[in-house]
């Protein structure tokens, strides 16, 4: 046991004992082979400012649920890292009580893909769950990832459709099938603020 510490300061215990690597800011990633793919850098461009959020939710999701709740909220988004990232604060003022979120967004020029990152205000030290991943083609935004839902294995998707200067629309839906069904359980309008 007098190992223990020097063990777990180069990765993390696992159940089974076994010392699982732990990377950290600090470990330099290595580098990029071939040219930066910088085509889809701007795809969240066109989310920068303030907007007004009209939400719909639905109370439950893959529970044949069919009540949906609607509110209000606000987004104000930001681009950091020279645009490689960015980030938006968003307030949404639920029946029960408003929260805050962040999302968190970085470009990945090997793939030319966004990663997607949701940080729930109400739970500020919860795990994060895995990013969705994706890019825009033709105007439309997909992104996926694979979680779990009370213990069973699900796919997310993030759609950002119909944007103009001054509006856009965002929707999730939750796949219990691997992607051959699809629930809408939440969608955003954006109407840019004054």
């Amino acid at each position: 046991m007098k190992y223990l510490p020097a063990v777990l300061a180069a990765g993390t215990l696992t159940a089974s004992g076994l010392v699982a690597p732990v990377y950290g800011s600090e470990d330099a990633p290595a580098p990029m082979q071939g040219a930066a793919d910088v085509s889809h850098l701007q795809d969240f461009d066109f989310l920068v400012g303030e907007w007004r959020v009209h939400h719909r939710r639905l109370k439950e999701r893959l529970a044949d649920n069919h009540e949906w709740i609607e509110f209000e909220g606000s987004c104000a988004m930001r681009k950091l890292m020279d645009g490689w990232s960015n980030v938006d604060d968003n307030v949404l003022d639920m029946p029960g009580g408003a929260y805050r979120a962040v999302g968190l967004r970085a470009y990945d020029p090997k793939t030319a893909m966004w990663a997607i990152w949701w940080l729930d205000g109400r739970n500020p030290f919860g795990e994060l769950d895995p990013p969705v991943k994706g890019r825009f083609i033709d105007g439309v935004g997909k992104f996926y990832a694979e979680t779990t839902l009370r213990g069973k294995a699900i796919r997310v998707r993030f759609t950002w459709s119909h944007i103009t200067p001054t509006s856009a629309q965002w929707e999730q839906a939750f796949s219990p099938d691997g992607g051959k069904t699809w629930e809408l359980n939440w969608h955003m309008d954006f109407e840019r603020a004054p």
